[in-house]
C-alpha cells in the first residue's frame, strides 16, 4: 500500500495535479509517521510483507485508536493488536470493525480472511491451560494468511493422544509446540516431525516451574534437531515466525 501511495503522489506531480510542496508533505510520512507517543512504521509492509503489529499492553485505548487510524490510512485490512485488554477492546469496537478474542487477547481491525500460502501450520499444546498462548500463535498465523490446524491437549502425560495425530504432524510445513510444566512436548514432536518446530514455553506449572523458566530451559536443551525456541508465553512471536517459514520456498499462492 505504501508503494502504491508513493507512485500515486508522483503521478499527480507529473500530471500537474499536485505541487511539489504538498507532494513533499505526503511523502515525508512514508518512512514513519510521528504521533508524538508513537512512530508508526509505514515501510514495514514493503520490507516484511505485513504492516506493523500493535502491542496493546501498556498503551491506553486512545493511543491504540490513534495508531489504528494511522495504520488504516496505508493498510486497510487486518490490523493486528496483541495483548489487548477487554476494556480497550470494548472502547475500540465502538470506533472500528474489531474482531476480538478474549482468550488470546488478540484483536483484529477490518479482518479479512485470506490464504497467501499453501502450507499448513500445526499448533499443538501440552494441556488445556496452554491454549491462550497457543491461540495467540494460531490467530496471528491465520491473520498473516496461513492455514492453521490445532492439536490441543496432546501432552506427554498421555503420549497416545499426540500419536493419534501423526498424519497431521507429518503433513505440517511448520509446527508450533506450546507447553508449560517441564516443556517436553517440543522434544517429542521434534523427534517425530520432518518440519521445523517452534517451541513456546508457557508460564503454566507449579512453583518449581518458575513462571515458565523450567519449560524454557528444557526446550533450549532439547535433544531433537530442528527445534527453535521463543520467549515464555510469546505466542505472537511463534505465529509470526511460523508464517515467515511457511511463506518461504515458493508456496505463495
Amino acid at each position: 500500500m505504501v508503494s502504491k501511495q508513493i507512485l500515486s503522489v508522483l503521478q499527480q506531480v507529473k500530471d500537474g495535479a499536485l505541487d511539489i510542496e504538498n507532494a513533499y508533505e505526503k511523502l515525508k510520512i512514508c518512512p514513519f509517521e510521528d504521533l508524538g507517543y508513537a512512530k508508526i512504521d509505514h515501510h514495514r509492509t514493503i520490507r516484511q510483507g505485513t504492516p506493523e503489529v500493535i502491542y496493546g499492553a501498556g498503551k491506553t485505548a486512545e493511543q491504540i485508536e490513534g495508531i489504528i487510524h494511522s495504520l488504516l490510512s496505508h493498510s486497510p485490512q487486518n490490523i493486528l493488536i496483541t495483548r489487548l485488554s477487554e476494556e480497550s477492546a470494548d472502547y475500540l469496537s465502538q470506533r472500528f470493525s474489531l474482531t476480538y478474542d478474549s482468550l488470546s487477547q488478540i484483536g483484529v481491525v477490518n479482518r479479512l480472511k485470506l490464504l497467501t500460502t499453501s502450507g499448513t501450520i500445526v499448533v499443538a499444546t501440552g494441556g488445556t491451560s496452554d491454549i491462550p498462548v497457543a491461540e495467540e500463535a494460531a490467530l496471528t498465523a491465520e491473520v498473516l494468511g496461513n492455514k492453521v490446524e490445532r492439536l490441543y491437549d496432546v501432552g506427554v502425560a498421555g503420549i497416545h493422544r499426540l500419536l493419534s495425530h501423526a498424519d497431521a504432524i507429518t503433513r505440517a510445513t511448520v509446527i508450533i509446540a506450546v507447553a508449560g510444566m517441564e516443556g517436553a512436548l517440543a522434544s517429542v514432536i521434534g523427534g517425530l516431525a520432518d518440519s521445523p518446530v517452534i517451541a513456546v514455553p508457557t508460564s503454566v506449572g507449579y512453583g518449581a516451574n518458575f513462571q515458565g523458566l523450567s519449560a524454557l530451559l528444557s526446550m533450549l536443551n532439547s535433544c531433537a534437531s530442528g527445534v527453535s525456541v521463543v520467549n515464555i508465553d510469546n505466542g505472537f512471536g511463534a505465529g509470526y515466525l511460523a508464517s515467515m517459514i511457511n511463506h518461504i520456498g515458493g508456496n505463495e499462492s
